[in-house]
């Protein structure tokens, strides 16, 4: 699954990239996302560094056999493009593939794409479809798959599509689909995409989890539980929303990866309690979890469960709609903002478990990342902005999901407004109910996984329009400098757009962002060949037991 080039026929633009990082001015990790996005193997961009490619235990010694028992959310999988959470997409990645993956060394390799040529501008991508992948069904997978599901991803008009944020380059705004011309059949392997302004996030944005690809034949109206046709290793067997899924290895021996080792997969829901997961644990009922978080820890450990972890870009917003009352007082949002002390919050939700953060959401993690200056929390002055805005006695009711980190997160935010002298009320919603409506609440908490750019994130949660902005954050003159800034390949210029983007976001009040967390897992000792993934990704094509 490599889309190597030899080293002397790397492109100047990522040699170029390769000096900014080695001078200090780029993340390495952002470096080698941004080098597999202009065509770069992950062996040529660490050369390019001087260094070896990191090695990662292999399967070579792999048994066949067995069926992994997973603890995660098991919630409805209609749509992927329509996909909210990480859950549904790692329950459909076992059958549908996405054409490029974000793997755990930050590159992006090839899936459905065997490769992929950006043109110095970034305004050109030849798409190369992979040959030799074959649907469930037994259909050729080729261009028009491709072409299918971009067309898909494009159809703003489609509410809950939250691809249209991240392909919004290839969007007529006249007709919300993509643009005639745009996307271009070359040959049965073969698709150019021609974009009217450059973009360098377009191959991140395939590799996100609502970038499952489906076959030619699901429409608007289908239900890919129903149709679960696909390319990859397993096939599904069975889902019940709240309860469990199951995944089988296909029985057709004919995924373009090879065979598999598992027999299959199953999803086991235990809600958002961690608690009964440790039993489920403790009591041999599953092998691995989701995730790990700050909270329990110390109890996952404590099984001698073996734990996987890496700081990362995840995170969780308590974002207040600007068009909502009374949040639409830019006023109140910044007195919110300023009562809410995000180091103590750190501390308090998930025992410091990672680094806090500054409520415009780009991270340290992201190339493009300006350091601004430090605003110190002033609960005193919070107190009295918010009743120089007349909202002195306005109630506070700030929503969150029931039950882990996010819970505590909220609860902890909402009594920092409480001790500034805010009136404020905590309301709590089992999980079903609250995604029914995730980005319509005045006040809630919303947990955020990384994207390899923070241009990319920006466009997603706060682009005007765009299906997960969850805050109402609307500014056409933000929306003209994001669009800018997702043409600059480098990260000096593109740290200035950042700058003013990180700025204007952090100004509007938008949200309250506490801090980025690190991603960890546990499985038992019989698991192998697994690790953490910074989006909590699961990739199972080369797992095995050793049972």
């Amino acid at each position: 699954m490599t889309h190597s080039l030899p080293e002397e026929n790397v492109r100047p633009i990522v040699r170029k990239l390769a000096e900014d990082t080695k001078a200090g001015k780029m993340d390495r990790r952002e470096f080698i996302a941004l080098a597999s996005t202009f065509g770069a193997s992950s062996a040529a961009a660490y050369g390019l560094l001087g260094l070896a490619v990191p090695t990662q235990a292999q399967a070579q010694d792999g048994k066949k056999g067995g069926v992994l028992r997973v603890a995660s959310r098991v919630l409805e999988i209609t749509d992927p493009r329509k996909f909210a959470w990480t859950e549904p997409g790692n329950i459909s990645r076992q059958f549908c593939e996405p054409m490029v993956r974000w793997a755990s060394d930050f590159s992006f390799q090839p899936m459905l794409l065997e490769g992929w040529e950006v043109s110095d501008d970034a305004k050109t991508y030849t798409l190369k479809v992979r040959q030799g992948a074959v649907w469930t069904n037994g259909d050729e997978f080729n261009a028009d798959d491709i072409i299918h599901n971009l067309n898909r991803w494009c159809d703003k008009a489609v509410e809950g599509n939250s691809m249209a944020a991240r392909m919004g380059t290839l969007i007529d705004p006249d007709t919300n689909k993509a643009i005639e011309g745009a996307i271009e059949k070359v040959d049965d392997f073969t698709v150019q995409l021609n974009l009217p302004r450059p973009d360098i996030t377009l191959i991140a944005g395939m590799s996100d989890y609502p970038a499952l690809c489906v076959h030619r034949s699901h429409g608007d109206d289908s239900d890919l539980a129903q149709s679960p046709i696909g390319t990859g290793p397993f096939e599904l067997v069975s889902i019940e929303i709240g309860t469990m899924a199951e995944v089988k290895r296909r029985e057709d021996g004919k995924w373009w990866g090879g065979d598999v080792y598992l027999d299959g997969v199953r999803f086991l829901d235990f809600g958002t309690d961690n608690a009964s997961i440790v039993a489920a644990f403790d009591g041999d009922e599953i092998d691995i979890n989701d995730e790990s978080t700050a909270d329990f820890i110390e109890a996952y450990d404590a099984l001698g469960l073996v734990k996987s972890s890496k700081p990362t870009a995840n995170t969780i917003v308590a974002r207040m709609r600007a068009d909502t009352p009374p949040y639409d007082s830019k006023e109140l949002r910044n007195a919110i903002q300023l009562a809410c002390d995000n180091e103590v919050l750190l501390a308090i939700s998930i025992n410091n478990e990672g680094i806090p953060a500054e409520n415009h959401h780009v991270a340290p993690f992201h190339p493009e990342y300006a350091e601004l200056p430090k605003i110190a929390p002033d609960p005193a002055k919070a107190m009295e902005m918010a009743t120089a805005a007349g909202h002195a006695e306005t109630e506070i009711d700030i929503i969150s999901i029931d039950g882990d980190w996010r819970t505590t997160t909220t609860d902890a935010i909402g009594a920092q407004l409480r001790q500034a002298g805010f009136k404020v009320k905590r309301t709590v919603m089992p999980g079903n109910t609250f995604w029914n409506d995730w980005t319509k609440y005045p006040f809630s908490t919303t947990n955020w996984g990384p994207r390899p750019l923070g241009v990319q994130v920006l466009a997603l949660a706060y682009r005007s329009g765009e299906a997960w902005n969850e805050s109402g954050h609307s500014n056409p003159e933000f929306d003209a400098l994001l669009d800018e800034a997702l043409g600059v390949f480098d990260a000096d210029e593109r740290r200035d757009y950042s700058a003013k983007l990180q700025t204007m976001l952090q100004d509007s009040g938008a949200i309250i962002q506490p801090f980025w967390r690190n991603q960890a897992l546990h499985h038992t000792d019989k698991v192998k060949n697994v690790s953490a993934h910074q989006f909590r990704e699961m990739h199972y094509e080369k797992v095995w037991l050793d049972a």
